[in-house]
């Protein structure tokens, strides 16, 4: 086992690995790494780790430190050296007539050396250049052509997604894209709408392409002649993401209807003629491929409101059953409620005090005085009085309520 450490010397760059020499280093922290261009300030992407020998290419470049703020003042001021660099040379590429684009100047960590990065259509003579720089810098100067996936990694931005681009991200390495994955896709051939900043196709074509040429084995091909839980016919249209085709049938071919891929029989794949011995199955047959989806009862916001009343009030009902049970179980023990022994030695007691004495008839409770017209009650009338011997009491009259509109039927009463 090795011990290793990665290390990125640009942000979105390839990550290198080096040998920590046993010093303990977290993701974050500068280091100063020992490189084949000499000393050269990198950041940690991945602490020390345990590897197998044969996943690392020997023999390992040591770590040399990690990074303390001298360093750091270091780095700070060979960023503002890149910048005067720049535009000096953007001054004596103008002066020489020479066609390049200058894409980014960087200094190595001691400064004794300055790469120019530029991108061209073709090969340019850089030799004069390259003198009057090294007269004005004295240093090494070295000059790199690159592409426009390099510049576009370089100097970054935003796609036409929306989100930072890919390649200065978290691309490591760029990856072959051709315009087949384009076709693939089902994609627009508008180079406009295929491709990138930098002016190539995406990068982005590459993610799904695994996928999409999975589901091309899968699926039937344009002008296959299938059998579906409807009829035969020929497929006229393949979504690969949805894997779902549009067919147009034997029976109604101006209405092509959508199918799933597991609902199709497939009898000949691609273009040709429809097979000569080819017998129609029945119906019956065909209706068993189609798919059957499980369906589960929907959950809507009535039935949650219904629910919820109905456990309020029940929950209520039981509340006001509860006081009704111990408002009677106060109104038996004649007010608050005693402990179970006292209540049982007081019931005898109160029976034998309420029991009236043996010959005595028990007495009747007071009758409710009547109540007059109006919901008073009537006033005590003398026993004496309506007891006259012969005479009747009068029957009592009775109203009723009559319904609005209805006439009474005796406008006099009497």
């Amino acid at each position: 086992m090795t011990e290793i450490i990665g290390v990125r010397f640009k942000s979105g760059g390839k990550q290198y690995y080096f040998d920590p020499r046993g010093q303990q280093v977290s993701p974050g922290q500068g280091v100063i790494i020992e490189t084949s261009r000499g000393l050269e300030y990198g950041e940690c992407a991945q602490g020390n780790t345990m590897v197998e020998d044969e996943e690392v290419v020997q023999p390992l470049r040591p770590m040399v430190r990690i990074a303390t703020d001298r360093d750091l003042e270091t780095v700070e001021k060979n960023h503002e050296k890149e910048k005067r660099a720049f535009t000096i040379c953007q001054e004596k590429i103008a002066a020489h007539g020479l066609d390049m684009k200058l894409v980014e100047v960087e200094y190595n960590f001691e400064g004794n050396k300055i790469l120019f990065f530029f991108t061209s259509e073709g090969r340019v003579d850089f030799r004069a250049l390259v003198k009057d720089l090294a007269s004005v810098f004295h240093a090494r100067i070295e000059l790199r052509q690159i592409g426009v996936r390099d510049e576009a990694k370089m100097l970054g931005g935003l796609g036409i997604c929306g989100r930072p681009l890919c390649c200065a991200s978290f691309l490591e390495e760029f990856q072959p894209v051709s315009i087949k994955m384009a076709k693939t896709q089902n994609l627009s051939l508008n180079p406009t709408k295929i491709s990138g900043t930098c002016g190539r196709l995406m990068c982005c074509l590459k993610y799904e392409q695994e996928a999409y040429e999975d589901a091309v084995h899968r699926m039937p091909k344009n002008e296959s002649f299938v059998e579906t839980p409807e009829g035969a016919g020929n497929v006229c249209q393949v979504d690969l993401l949805r894997e779902t085709v549009k067919v147009r049938l034997e029976g109604a071919p101006e209405t092509p209807k959508c199918f799933h891929n597991c609902e199709l029989r497939v009898i000949r794949n691609g273009k040709g003629k429809r097979p000569e011995d080819y017998v129609a199955p029945p119906m019956e047959e065909l209706a068993k491929l189609r798919k059957v989806t499980p369906v589960e009862e929907s959950r809507t916001l009535t039935n949650h409101i219904d629910a919820a009343l109905a456990e309020l009030a029940a929950g209520e009902e039981g509340a006001h059953g509860e006081s009704r049970r111990s408002r009677s179980r106060r109104r038996k023990s004649g007010g608050e409620q005693q402990p179970q022994a006292h209540r049982e030695e007081a019931r005898p007691a109160q029976k034998a005090q309420n029991r009236p004495p043996k010959g005595e008839a028990k007495p009747r409770p007071e009758s409710r005085p009547k109540a007059q017209e109006g919901g008073r009650p009537a006033p005590d009338k003398p026993a004496a009085e309506g007891a006259q011997a012969g005479e009747k009491k009068k029957p009592r009259r009775r109203y009723h309520r009559r319904p609005r509109g209805d006439k009474p039927q005796n406008p006099n009463p009497q």
